[in-house]
């Protein structure tokens, strides 16, 4: 059974993988300056060997400066945002938990209005938007062990109410932006969005995103303990508490960084994890990269619809509420027809 279970999540984790690499290479052509599909794998192989330049300078620019960056981003993000959202619900045994649920969020989006308010540059909003995050859930945690009783629903509870502050704090920091110029800046960057990105983004980005993805991959295999009950966990060896505040670590640190980079997008760390229990189930081993390529697929199909679709690019957040909502509302309804 378990062989037959082995064999099946593996062909599905290389049919994703394909998918994600045909969708990579698609990607780059689309768009509305035309860039020929044998001038994109020549522009990108010129970064790696050298090669006799047969195409333009815009074509370069296109390629490279914009589209490399943007379709890098919408990779990493989608598929840090669906690991950190099936993380949370393996460790909190909920399939409603979301990357969001520990305030990681709110923090991020406080930091970014703030630092928009205040004037500071781009790059500077990033950074400012990643600390205020960690900020956020380490108030939470700090918060959650001074309280008594489930350790679990004290994180929860605690996240919910750090979430709402850091939200109210926000609404504040709108309230008395400059309406004609901070104001829209901040809505917009609250909407979600991969317009503008930078290679500077994406070096920014990897390093934490790596130092949350590492950890959960390793551990991956005794993540499935954590469904146990504690004492049946620790009878086979596992320090539950410990394994449980490694694995909530690195999903923020994945979630904050995501934020960070791409503003408020939603849905994805909520949809993506059961759709990908829907074609290798609750074992960890392979429900963790199916949920990271998942997502990598998913955000990079929808942000090529945002940037395509319409002669005005479309906020990412917004398109992934229209998708994610309805489709997660079809799941809760077929599962209560089955029971």
């Amino acid at each position: 059974m378990r062989t037959t279970e082995g064999r099946r999540g593996r062909l599905i984790l290389c049919i994703l993988a394909a998918a994600l690499l045909s969708l990579f290479l698609l990607s780059f052509w689309l768009g509305r300056y035309d860039v020929p599909p044998g001038e994109v794998i020549r522009i990108l192989l010129a970064r790696l060997f050298p090669l006799d330049a047969t195409w333009t300078e815009q074509m370069q620019v296109a390629v490279v400066h914009i589209r490399l960056p943007r379709i890098l981003l919408a990779c990493m993000v989608g598929g840090c945002l669906a690991t950190a959202g099936t993380a949370y619900q393996s460790v909190f045994r909920n399939p409603m938990a979301a990357p969001d649920i520990l305030g990681a969020s709110s923090g991020a989006c406080f930091g970014a209005a703030l630092a928009i308010l205040l004037g500071f540059s781009r790059s500077s909003v990033t950074v400012l938007a990643f600390g205020s995050s960690l900020l956020s859930v380490a108030l939470v945690y700090a918060i959650a062990r001074r309280t008594r009783g489930n350790q679990v629903m004290s994180i929860l509870l605690a996240g919910v109410m750090i979430g709402s502050l850091f939200s109210a704090c926000t609404s504040y920091v709108k309230l008395v932006a400059d309406p004609s110029n901070q104001l829209p800046e901040i809505t917009y960057w609250l909407m979600g969005s991969l317009s503008g990105s930078r290679l500077k983004d994406v070096s920014f980005a990897v390093i934490p995103m790596l130092i949350g993805l590492v950890p959960l991959y390793i551990l991956r295999w005794r993540i499935n303990l954590l469904t146990l009950d504690e004492e049946e966990a620790r009878s086979m060896g596992v320090h539950t508490r410990r394994l449980r505040l490694t694995v909530i670590l690195c999903a923020t640190v994945l979630t904050a960084v995501s934020v960070a980079v791409s503003g408020m997008i939603g849905w994805v760390g909520l949809v993506i994890p059961h759709l990908s229990r829907k074609l290798v189930g609750n074992d960890c081993r392979y429900l963790l990269p199916v949920s990271t390529i998942f997502g990598a697929i998913f955000l990079l199909l929808v942000d090529n619809v945002s940037r395509n679709l319409l002669a005005v690019e479309i906020p990412i957040g917004i398109l992934t509420a229209f998708v994610g909502a309805p489709f997660f509302i079809s799941l809760m309804v077929r599962g209560g027809d089955r029971s």
